[in-house]
């Protein structure tokens, strides 16, 4: 990430500033940066510098220091001795682990859509739409949002404010490896028409074949990231 992106990103985060007033508390500042890493604004490897964010979010060292704790639980940073705060990259380890429980959660939820409110339905059709809109304009980092939304949406689908939560916390650490993956295009232009293709079979009343696609999806994406996660050393 550029000066200039960096300095951009702060800025907007800056204009976030209204939605933290004096009753905000550590969990909300955790909230808008692991958005950040979700929306693939924040890199990893990326110093968090206490100052620059604390005078941008008009908030405490006490309670950045406190979100940074609660993001570093969640292995999203990690502290380093004498050197500050950074973003973490994930391992292989970390893939293996992530997949293990998102093939639990997102088939369970998708098990769920017979019976899942309309409008979370049409979410998981958004999100494949937007997807295709990236796609068209060139905007393969959008299509790597679109994607993560796409997989939020699937887990909506179990009504399960808990889940929902999970779930941002481990496609929080993905996007991190899709930093590490390089070109986005060349990761995400496979995956896209998968998600098309799950979409298709859910409307189609197929969910037991859906769910099949999925994992076959995540075994797919599993194998991408630890291939080039250890290619990348």
């Amino acid at each position: 990430m550029t000066t200039g992106q960096a300095d951009g990103w702060l800025a907007a985060l800056a204009k976030e500033r209204g939605d933290l007033d004096r009753s905000s508390t550590a969990e909300r500042v955790a909230d808008k940066l692991r958005a950040g890493v979700l929306e693939g604004d924040i890199a990893p490897g990326r110093q968090l510098n206490e100052k620059a964010l604390g005078d941008a979010l008009r908030i405490s060292r006490n309670t950045l220091r406190e979100a940074f704790r609660l993001l570093t639980h969640e292995r999203l940073l990690v502290h380093e001795y004498s050197k500050g705060v950074f973003v973490r990259r994930p391992d292989v380890a970390d893939i293996v682990d992530i997949y293990a429980a998102r093939r639990v959660i997102e088939c369970g939820a998708v098990r769920r859509w017979p019976h899942a409110a309309d409008a979370a339905k049409q979410a998981v059709r958004d999100a494949v739409a937007l997807g295709l809109a990236c796609r068209e304009r060139g905007d393969w980092t959008g299509v790597g949002t679109a994607n993560v939304r796409f997989h939020q949406a699937l887990t909506a689908l179990a009504g399960s404010a808990r889940l929902d939560e999970e779930m941002a916390r481990l496609l929080a650490e993905v996007r991190l490896a899709f930093h590490v993956m390089g070109d986005p295009e060349e990761f995400h232009r496979d995956y896209l028409p998968l998600n098309e293709a799950i979409v298709t079979r859910l409307d189609a009343g197929e969910v037991r074949q859906a769910e099949e696609s999925l994992l076959t999806y995540f075994d797919r994406a599993e194998d991408h990231l630890v291939t080039g996660l250890r290619a990348k050393g």
